[in-house]
């Protein structure tokens, strides 16, 4: 059972096979992630992967929540039988992932590619924008403060204020010639450069091989094994050179008893690792889910009654912006971390903090509604109920939440 990224000769435009690492009950979410954000197709999962079939560009995956690791996958197949057998001939078995199909894996390196470099002409064309906006920002801001320095001049002697004015137009023509022309060679450089560097033959490739493996595998053979025998495939094969500090392609191997898996990481950065998260609290992913189950709507309340460093109201703000968000928590440093979190993400505006105990009196006021939504142990769903009902996990101060984002210390534990 061998699944190729496309027909040879496809693109990213015409979809690719992709496939993310996902925490122990974390695949439905991450299914429904992709078919909702990537209008994914061919959505599978086992355990701690999803397989789905995309034509979103980076900057789209980019913004997959529940997911750790995005790969472009190359080959997943059935396990690799382990028995009595001696080393070698498993050895062969493993060179087969590359020697019996070695299309698919010439295919996934284009495709690979060609989502680098579209990605790289689209942050050109931006960090282009913004130049050209920039210097027509800085021209105007000079021709303006020109013609004011022209119209104080014309006051006192209009001759000579005409000459300097014609002279000043001269030098800025010639200045924004001088610029164009220069931005011009700049990128026809780096246009050139560009077109050398794709013309090289893939023999220029350094790659290195990370694997994982677990089960039979895992206790007949150690992930280096494994890495050296891929590595010395892939050599002879395709003539890459193996570079294990900076390499140009990492490969990834997952073997195991349920299946051989072997993919493309497509980002250097886990998705899980938010670039806006200062000071990591509760895992990304589970916050994400948890707000998630949520089901949070424009202009409802959402209070976080032990928000610790507010990763939960984090991952909702950022996903539902049109909220208002509410943290509370008892601890002088949980709050810093909260604030400085907030900061790092650009939220300050958007998350209100409070330092009170979840059972202080001054909560009674505005918390008195006694429907409630509460999340129990992520990912095995919610649960709505009263709150007098509850008062193993809920205070009975703690009412009037349309949206209750509550994380006790055992809930947070059995997660993280």
């Amino acid at each position: 059972m061998s699944v190729a990224p496309g027909e040879p000769g496809s693109g990213p435009e015409a979809g690719a096979r992709f496939f993310c690492t996902a925490g122990r009950g974390l695949e439905p979410f991450l299914m429904r992630e992709v078919r909702a954000r990537l209008a994914a197709t061919q959505v599978e999962y086992i355990s701690g992967k999803v397989f789905f079939t995309t034509c979103s560009d980076l900057n789209m995956l980019k913004e997959l929540k529940s997911a750790e690791r995005l790969f472009l996958l190359i080959k997943k197949q059935f396990p690799l039988i382990v028995s009595s057998v001696s080393k070698g001939k498993i050895f062969n078995e493993m060179q087969r992932l590359i020697n019996e199909d070695p299309g698919s894996w010439l295919n996934a390196i284009s495709i690979w590619k060609n989502l680098l470099e579209l990605n790289a002409k689209k942050e050109k064309l931006s960090q282009r924008d913004d130049n050209q906006l920039k210097r027509k920002v800085g021209e105007n801001e000079i021709i303006i403060a020109k013609k004011l320095k022209i119209e104080q001049m014309q006051k006192i002697e209009e001759n000579r204020d005409c000459q300097l004015g014609k002279q000043i137009e001269e030098q800025t023509l010639e200045q924004r010639d001088f610029t164009t022309k220069r931005e011009n060679f700049q990128e026809g450089f780096q246009n050139d450069t560009e077109i050398a560097t794709d013309t090289r033959n893939q023999n220029d490739l350094t790659f290195r091989v990370s694997c994982r493996c677990s089960g039979t595998v895992g206790k007949a053979f150690t992930a280096q094994e494994v890495g050296k025998v891929i590595g010395i495939a892939l050599m002879k094969h395709f003539g890459w050179k193996a570079d294990l500090r900076n390499p140009k392609l990492e490969i990834f191997i997952h073997l195991n008893d349920i299946y051989s898996v072997v993919g493309i990481p497509v980002f250097r950065v886990p998705l899980a690792s938010r670039a806006y998260i200062k000071t990591a609290g509760l895992r990304s992913t589970i916050a994400w889910a948890m707000a998630s189950l949520a089901d949070i709507k424009a202009g409802a309340f959402v209070l976080d009654p032990m928000c610790g460093l507010g990763t939960i109201l984090l991952e909702a703000a950022k996903e539902w912006p049109d909220v208002y968000y509410v943290g509370a928590d008892v601890s002088d440093s949980q709050l810093l971390g909260t604030w400085d979190n907030l900061k790092a993400a650009g939220l300050e505006d958007k998350i209100e903090l409070l330092q009170v105990s979840v059972i202080a009196r001054c909560l009674w006021p505005m918390l008195y509604s006694a429907r409630f939504i509460k999340l129990s142990g992520c990912p095995f769903g919610k649960s709505e109920g009263n709150v007098e009902s509850d008062k193993r996990y809920n205070c009975h101060c703690l009412q009037k939440v349309l949206i209750l984002l509550f994380l006790t210390f055992r809930l947070g534990k059995n997660l993280s």
